[in-house]
C-alpha cells in the first residue's frame, strides 16, 4: 500500500483491501487483468477516496479499485494539471463548434432521458463491452450508489433544451474525476467527448482546483490515445505524479 495512504486517513483504520480473480482484459488481447479494491464507507468516505484516487484508484458506486495485474503494468493513471493546460488550435474550434450548448451540475437522480442517451452511446460505440448490456436498473444505481461527493454534468443545446453529453463527475479536494461520460453518437462533429473534457477543466479553474482525473491509459489501445493528448499531462509513477514525457505519448 501506498505510504501516503498510511499516513493520511486522519487516524481512522487502514481500509482492508480486496483482490478480484482473474478476468479477461477490456484493453489488451489474450491478457487478463486482476484488481485491488476496498469499500468506500461510513463518515470518512469522502477523506479516503480523495486518498485513494491520489494514490491511482478508480470509484465504481461504492468500490474504489485498482489494477493489480500479475506482470503488467500497462495501465496508467493521468490527470491534466488544468492551471497549465495548453490549448490547441483544434481544441479552440471544439469549444466554438459547442458554444450554443448549456452546461449545469445536477444532483445525482437518474432520469430515462439520460438513460436514453447512455443505451444510443452504448449501442453506437460499446456495443461489445463490459456495459453493453445495461439496464435502466443498473444505471440508476451506478448513478445513485455513491457515498463521495458526487453530481452529474449535463449538457444541453440552448435552442431547445437537448440533451446531447453528461459526465458522472466526483468532486475532490484537488480536482474533478470523470467517472464515466456518454454523449449523442450522432453528433460526431461535436466531438462531445473531447468538449466535456474542456469544460471540465474551466470548471475545475473556477473551482480554484487543479486537476481533472481521467482514470487510466493504456499506451496499447487506440482507444485511450485521447487522453495523452491532453497537455501537460501527469502520470502516476514509482515516484509519486510526474509530468508525461513526449516519448511515452508518442504510438509505436
Amino acid at each position: 500500500m501506498n505510504r501516503d495512504l498510511k499516513k493520511n486517513i486522519d487516524g481512522q483504520a487502514i481500509p482492508q483491501l480486496f483482490l478480484t480473480a482473474p478476468a479477461p482484459c477490456p484493453y489488451l488481447k489474450n491478457r487478463t487483468e486482476r484488481k485491488v479494491f476496498t469499500q468506500l464507507a461510513g463518515p470518512h468516505a469522502d477523506t479516503l477516496h480523495n486518498i485513494l484516487t491520489n494514490a491511482g484508484f478508480r470509484r465504481s458506486q461504492s468500490i474504489a479499485y485498482k489494477p493489480a495485474c500479475d506482470g503488467c503494468s500497462a495501465c496508467v493513471s493521468v490527470r491534466i494539471v488544468a492551471n497549465r493546460f495548453i490549448s490547441s488550435r483544434g481544441y479552440r474550434r471544439i469549444l466554438r463548434s459547442n458554444e450554443d450548448l448549456v452546461h449545469k451540475v445536477v444532483p445525482c437522480d437518474p432520469t430515462a432521458e439520460q438513460f436514453s442517451l447512455l443505451r444510443r452511446y452504448l449501442d453506437a460505440r460499446h456495443n461489445d463491452g463490459g456495459m453493453a448490456d445495461m439496464t435502466a436498473l443498473d444505471y440508476a444505481a451506478m448513478v445513485e450508489e455513491t457515498p463521495v461527493e458526487t453530481n452529474l454534468f449535463e449538457y444541453r443545446r440552448t435552442e431547445d433544451g437537448a440533451l446531447l453529453a453528461a459526465s458522472l463527475t466526483d468532486e475532490l479536494d484537488d480536482g474533478l474525476s470523470m467517472v464515466y461520460s456518454f454523449f449523442d453518437p450522432d453528433a460526431e462533429q461535436r466531438s462531445l467527448g473531447t468538449y466535456m473534457i474542456l469544460n471540465h477543466i474551466r470548471q475545475t479553474l473556477r473551482r480554484g482546483k487543479s486537476y481533472v482525473y481521467l482514470g487510466y491509459w493504456v499506451k496499447a489501445c487506440a482507444k485511450m490515445d485521447y487522453k495523452s493528448r491532453f497537455k501537460p499531462l501527469e502520470i502516476l509513477g514509482p515516484s509519486g505524479w510526474q509530468e508525461m514525457p513526449e516519448s511515452l505519448g508518442k504510438r509505436a
